[in-house]
């Protein structure tokens, strides 16, 4: 099949995404073909370009939050049909490795290759130019249509607009699982979120769904300042100076109980402010993603041991996408979480330089790009 993608053939340079023909192939064993319906504008994206990411090679088909509609199967496909909804999770699980079977699919192997530049079997399915193209976790939904491992595809009810769907694939589950999972949040807690983007504004929803007391959202940006109040942040300031008596007050000097750290870019020099907001015993959720050699952190280790802390990880909001995309599409329908409201402007493909423009610039928290 012959359609358009984009890509980028020298990542790391912000050389940004060239729009072309590629080919893709047909699906081969446990693989399926889904026709999308749109594609999310993930900050992750845009660190391949700017080299936080860095790729040894070239070039990539970007794009790993999307869904859409089955239209071909490929050899061994079981529980899956054409003509199903699915979303593409970002991270493939295969449903019987040690993390899998233990409920922690987010951690599943099939995730460790999701950057190496081929399909789970070593092979294209993408091509360009005469040559390979590698595909973002093993999707690359910056494109019309996706080959996809069936181990990434998660049949959803057709009543889910495909459009909001695609950000379950990544954004969504990221920032609501954060709160959800990551942080062992309480009923009643004081919360933190540092950073409002599209996986920041769903660490809220997260927050309000868990019943927390309070919810300071930590943005510079004004107008993700508004939208984080219209999300449920009970407070909404630009900077953890701004932030500190506000928790202070609240809290009666003990600190808050969780903090999530959900920056476009985490560097060392943010890790000591995240912690010197969070109370004796409470938890620091580092879900942004750091530049990939970042090796120097500032941090007080002497106050952070001696208070019983928690830096805790989080991949993917530390969710099982087979159980928590269907979670998430029933919240969704009962009116307990927005994705509508996530959407701030839709793009087609060949805007895609100006979609990366935008989210860098502060203006959406989630563009999308729509296919016909």
């Amino acid at each position: 099949m012959k359609t358009q993608g984009a890509l980028l053939w020298e990542p790391g340079t912000n050389s940004g995404w060239s729009i072309e023909e590629i080919e893709i192939d047909p699906p081969k064993r446990r693989e399926v073909m889904v026709k999308l319906a749109a594609s999310g504008i993930c900050h992750s994206d845009n660190h391949f370009d700017d080299g936080v990411i860095p790729l040894e090679w070239a070039p990539i088909l970007g794009g790993h939050e999307g869904a859409g509609v089955i239209t071909e199967i490929g050899p061994e496909v079981e529980d899956l049909e054409v003509g199903d909804h699915v979303v593409l999770a970002f991270l493939p699980s295969c449903g019987h490795c040690d993390m899998c079977v233990a409920g922690k699919s987010n951690m599943c192997v099939l995730g460790a290759g999701i950057l190496g530049g081929t399909a789970p079997d070593g092979t294209h399915r993408v091509h360009a130019r005469g040559q390979g193209v590698g595909c973002a976790s093993f999707l690359g939904t910056f494109a019309p249509y996706v080959c996809a491992p069936v181990d990434a595809v998660i049949k959803i009810g057709k009543d889910i607009p495909l459009d909001k769907a695609a950000l379950i694939g990544c954004g969504v589950p990221t920032g609501w699982g954060s709160s959800v999972y990551a942080a062992d949040m309480q009923l009643g807690d004081t919360v933190v979120v540092v950073g409002i983007g599209g996986v920041g504004i769903n660490a809220v929803q997260g927050a309000v769904l868990k019943g927390a007391r309070d919810i300071i959202a930590i943005d510079p940006v004004p107008f993700k300042q508004r939208k984080a109040k219209e999300f449920g942040a009970t407070h909404v300031v630009s900077s953890h100076q701004e932030a500190a008596p506000i928790v202070e007050q609240l809290t009666n000097g003990q600190g808050a109980d969780r903090v999530i750290v959900t920056v476009g870019v985490m560097t060392g020099d943010l890790l000591e402010a995240a912690q010197a907001l969070t109370r004796r015993g409470g938890v620091t959720v580092l879900t942004s993603a750091a530049p990939i050699l970042q090796r120097d952190v500032q941090i007080d280790l002497f106050t952070f041991a001696m208070s019983g802390k928690r830096l805790q990880g989080s991949l993917y909001g530390t969710t099982n996408a087979r159980n928590d995309v269907p979670l998430i599409c029933d919240l969704y329908r009962s009116g307990k979480l927005k994705l509508d409201e996530l959407i701030t402007r839709t793009y087609q493909l060949e805007e895609i330089n100006q979609a990366f423009s935008d989210m860098k610039e502060g203006k959406n928290l989630r563009g999308v790009i729509v296919y016909d």
